[in-house]
């Protein structure tokens, strides 16, 4: 473990520029980050992370880089595990376990966590003879966002606008590329499309992996309440009232006022702990920036099919051009058929008692044979057009 009371982006950031320690530090490497934003490396075996938080081995093997798990946000009794795409952490009530700290998409994050975390829990534990004279202290404490969604709202952010500005690459690439495929269809156009198509493709189920997570989330109270750290950890330390009292404590009005403080305090608890309000905003706020980013992408998708729906009539009308060109010259060919049948017919090397003395009815022949092979041309293409095979 080396602290780092700087933050611990500027030593992931120097530990980035040696190359023969990176790969070796992949696996093994994690950064904490506790209450008050502190990094720290560590360089540590999974076990040693199980016995550290406490976390099951099949939900560690979750954020394992060398395997590929879907998008996912799991609440456990004392920890939330976090695998969203390279965002690979362990979260508790009081620090934060962050994987690859190496990673380049990983060390703003870091950052923006170590920024962000400094102040939370600060009125936690001050329950005194003050809380019972200020009212509005009590409203502060329950106010207060937890250390835990902190963390979560910091992922929650960083995957949603990583995942927004590759839609945003994306869209920058692609408008222009089909604009060009509409106005010239080459095969480098159409490669460099049919790339484009398969990004698109693969980010939106990135995008909808992270959707459908939020969703599932924000779909089921009981996993929402599982991600409440601060709240299990303070019922846990709390010690339990009972649910009636003597006769005698009334007899005093201030024993009668405590009592009824400490009563609607209770009931103020049993309601906490089916509110989950708070993480609900938290995550429907997120939930409308990736479905957005999804909108984005569906947009692009629709674009891309009516440009193939574009391209694909333009490729029906060269069809069809080539169909008509391809029957004018069969009718020409045909007509230019029966015409040298007659000038075979006459051109055999036969004897015949007539051919003398009419050299003049060779000149009627040819002429004769091309009005008849002319009418039959024009007659097939009359016909096709009156049929609609050919444009007038």
């Amino acid at each position: 473990m080396a602290p780092d009371d700087g933050g611990a982006a500027a030593a992931v950031a120097a530990d980035a520029l040696a190359p023969p320690k990176r790969k070796a530090a992949f696996s093994r490497s994690w950064v904490l980050l506790d209450r008050e934003g502190r990094g720290s490396l560590l360089d540590v075996d999974k076990y040693e992370i199980m016995r550290r938080v406490g976390i099951h081995a099949r939900d560690l093997r979750m954020l394992d880089p060398m395997l590929s798990y879907p998008s996912k946000i799991l609440g456990r009794e004392k920890l939330i595990v976090l695998n969203l795409e390279h965002i690979k952490a362990i979260v508790t009530a009081e620090e934060v376990l962050l994987r690859d700290p190496l990673d380049e998409n990983v060390i703003p994050i870091v950052e923006e966590l170590e920024r962000r975390l400094p102040g939370i829990g600060q009125f936690q534990g001050e329950e005194d003879d003050q809380q019972e004279a200020n009212n509005d202290a009590d409203v502060g404490e329950q106010n207060e966002f937890p250390f835990e969604f902190r963390a979560l709202e910091v992922a929650l952010e960083a995957i949603c606008s990583f995942l927004d500005a590759r839609t945003r690459e994306l869209e920058t690439d692609a408008y222009p590329a089909l604009d060009e495929l509409t106005s010239k269809i080459s095969s480098r156009n159409l490669d460099r499309v049919r790339k484009l198509k398969s990004s698109m493709t693969r980010l939106t189920n990135r995008v909808q992996k992270v959707r459908d997570e939020l969703e599932e989330l924000l779909d089921d109270d009981d996993d929402m309440a599982d991600l409440y750290l601060s709240r299990k950890l303070a019922a846990a330390s709390s010690p339990v009232s009972g649910s009636g009292a003597p006769d005698w404590f009334f007899a005093s009005p201030t024993t009668g006022s405590k009592l009824s403080r400490t009563s609607r305090a209770s009931a103020a608890t049993a309601h906490e702990e089916n509110d989950v309000e708070e993480l609900e905003m938290l995550l429907e706020a997120y939930f409308m920036q990736i479905d957005g980013t999804l909108n984005k992408l569906s947009t692009l998708r629709e674009y891309i099919d009516d440009t193939e729906d574009y391209i694909n009539i333009q490729l029906d009308n060269h069809r069809n051009q080539l169909i008509q060109l391809e029957l004018f010259l069969s009718s020409g060919t045909l007509c230019l058929s029966v015409y040298s049948l007659v000038a075979a017919i006459f051109g055999m090397n036969l004897q015949y008692t007539w051919r003398e003395g009419h050299g003049y009815i060779f000149k009627w022949v040819v002429i004769v044979a091309g009005v008849v092979c002319g009418s039959i041309f024009l007659s097939i293409i009359s016909y096709a057009r009156r049929k609609g095979l050919v444009g007038s």
